[in-house]
Parts: structure tokens; sequence; C-alpha cells
């Protein structure tokens, strides 16, 4: 079941999906440049200054200049061949990264909100115009950088992290400068750690949804935009000769690359091979699934009627395959196929 695996997979990486990798692997690296290259001034005007928002914005592109760093050795990574260890590649290192730097910015929020605590008790000194200077030189690098990132592949995941992280230091040095402009007007220096909080809030819903989609993807689960149930009924309803479909299990490695295995039990008579062959390609053209393992039976599942899990419609967990795909993805779990249908 396994053969033909690391082939189809292997042709499926080098078509457009691998010339956009790597341009968002240059994107990534000239944002990470530009990022760390500023974070040393703004750091230093936060501190001369006294102000908060500049301090704790710089904080946030430090963790992002990280952050865009390890997004590129991300990149970097996926671009090795796959081998007799890791069939799939390196390509799920991207979403690794994507799901670690959500943790990084909700910590980066977390001790930004807690630091403008402490100064809305106890009010600093601020420099509003030296202030204001440093605030709008980090909008402008950026803005840069976000640009750079904004014409990536926005289905990576590891490219909404980067622009994630990008996105909050813009709308951080549009909080400093709002600040600044405050200070300047009204001396009420409280508005600089009130504006901290609102960026840091924000930061934290979109890291959330960064986090909430790479676990997605990590726990192997069906990718938001495909029903796998309609998916089944589809396949039975489109290819002559083919029953039902059962143990079907269909993932994402990445967010953008999406692969499918299942059972497919055919009337007698039928071949085998035309049917596979046709379930493949109306997989591909009607789903956008390119690589489909695909196992034909005739009567029985091949499964048998072992102590298997029959409560979780082919997702248990229980029993182990001498097939690599199947141990690796719970793609074949057993149940005979007149007792689980998706149909």
């Amino acid at each position: 079941m396994a053969q033909g695996h690391s082939h189809e997979g292997h042709s499926h990486d080098h078509g457009a999906g691998h010339v956009h990798g790597s341009t968002d692997k240059r994107r990534v690296l000239l944002a990470a440049c530009l990022t760390g290259g500023f974070m040393i001034a703004e750091a230093l005007g936060g501190w001369l200054t006294g102000s908060l928002a500049l301090l704790a914005d710089a904080g946030h592109m430090l963790t992002d200049s990280l952050a865009l760093g390890l997004a590129w050795y991300a990149f970097h990574l996926g671009e090795r061949p796959a081998n007799s260890r890791l069939t799939y590649g390196f390509g799920r290192v991207k979403t690794l990264v994507a799901y670690t730097n959500g943790i990084a910015i909700f910590v980066v929020a977390l001790w930004i909100c807690y630091e403008a605590w402490q100064r809305f008790q106890a009010p600093p000194p601020i420099l509003g115009g030296p202030m204001l200077v440093v605030a709008v030189l980090g909008l402008v690098v950026n803005i840069a950088g976000f640009l750079i990132l904004h014409g990536g592949d926005r289905d990576s995941l590891n490219m909404r992290g980067a622009i994630l992280h990008v996105l909050g230091d813009l709308l951080g040095s549009v909080a400093a400068i709002a600040a600044a402009l405050v200070i300047l007007a009204t001396g009420w220096t409280p508005i600089d750690p009130i504006l901290s909080v609102l960026v840091a809030v924000l930061i934290l819903t979109t890291a959330w949804r960064l986090m909430r989609d790479a676990a997605h993807v990590l726990l192997e689960g069906t990718p938001p935009h495909l029903d796998r149930d309609g998916m089944a009924r589809d396949l039975v309803e489109s290819v002559p000769g083919l029953r039902e479909v059962h143990h079907m299990h269909v993932w994402s490695m990445d967010g953008s690359r999406t692969m499918a295995t299942l059972h497919a039990c055919l009337n007698e008579g039928i071949d085998a091979h035309g049917a596979v062959t046709a379930i493949k390609a109306r997989l591909a053209a009607e789903h956008g699934i390119e690589h489909a393992t695909v196992e034909p039976e005739y009567g029985h599942c091949a499964d048998g009627d072992g102590d298997h899990d029959h409560h979780h419609g082919g997702s248990g967990h229980d029993h182990d395959h001498g097939d690599h795909h199947g141990h690796a993805h719970g793609a074949l779990q057993g149940a005979p196929a007149d007792r689980r249908h998706y149909h």
C-alpha cells in the first residue's frame, strides 16, 4: 500500500509550490534582516526616552527577528528531499515553526500587559519628541517588511506566522506614534501603556488563530475547506463499480499539500486498477488531492474482524499495521467494510 508513496508526493512538491517556497524563503530572510537591524535602534530609543511602547515594540522585534530567522531555516529544511527515515521529507518543520511562533507571540504579549500594568500604576517620565522620531522610523521599516512578506504564499502556515510577527511590529509602531503625539499634545503619559496593551490584545487574537490552525495540521485533522464524508459520497456517486468508501483519512502536510488514504470496496468483476485510477483522478480534479493511497477490496475489509476500534469513524489508533503509512497516520484502522460507512 505504501508503494509509489515517495514518488507521488515528491513530484507534487516540485510544482508551483516549490517555486513559491524559494521566493518565500528570500522574502523571509530579507524581512529578518530589516527587523533585526532596526530592533537595536528601537531598543536604544525606548531606553533613552523611557517609552514602554518603544521598548515593547523592540522586544517584539527581537522575538520577530529570531522567529523570522527560524522561519527562513524551516524553508531551507523543507527543500531537503525525503529519505528512508523521514519519508515525507522536512515539510512539516514549517508547521512546527509556525506553532512555536504563535507561542512566542503569546509570551511577548503577556509580558507587555504585565509591564503596562506596572507602568500604569507609576507612570515614568517619557520624552515624547525623540519617541515620535523613533516610532516613525520603525513604522517605515515595518511597512517595508510587511510588503515584502505580503506577496508570499498566504496558504503557508510558516509565511502566515512570519507575516503575523511583522504585522504585530507594525501595529506596535502605530501605537507608539499615537502615544507620542498624545504625550506631546497633553503630557498624559498613561496613554503609552494603555496603547501597548491594546496592541498586545490584537496580537493575542491573531496568534491564537495561527496556533489553532498549526495544531490542526499537526494533529492531522481534515483541512477546513474539505469535507471528508462529502468526498466519500462523491467518489461513490462518480466512480462506476465503487460500492462504498471507508477508513478514509484526509490530512495536510504543511497547510497547503493535502493527502488522503482510503479503502475502496468494489463490486465483483470491477477492474481494481481502473477503479483506483478513477478514484485518484477524481480526488485530484475535484478536491485538489494529488497524492492518494487507495486500497481496493472485494467483499470483507482486509483488516478483518479483530479487536478493533469501531467508535471514531475510522480514526482509531489501537492497532499496528506493517504498512508505514497506516501506522504513522492512522489510515488503516480496522473494522469490516459493512460495519462503518461514509455514505
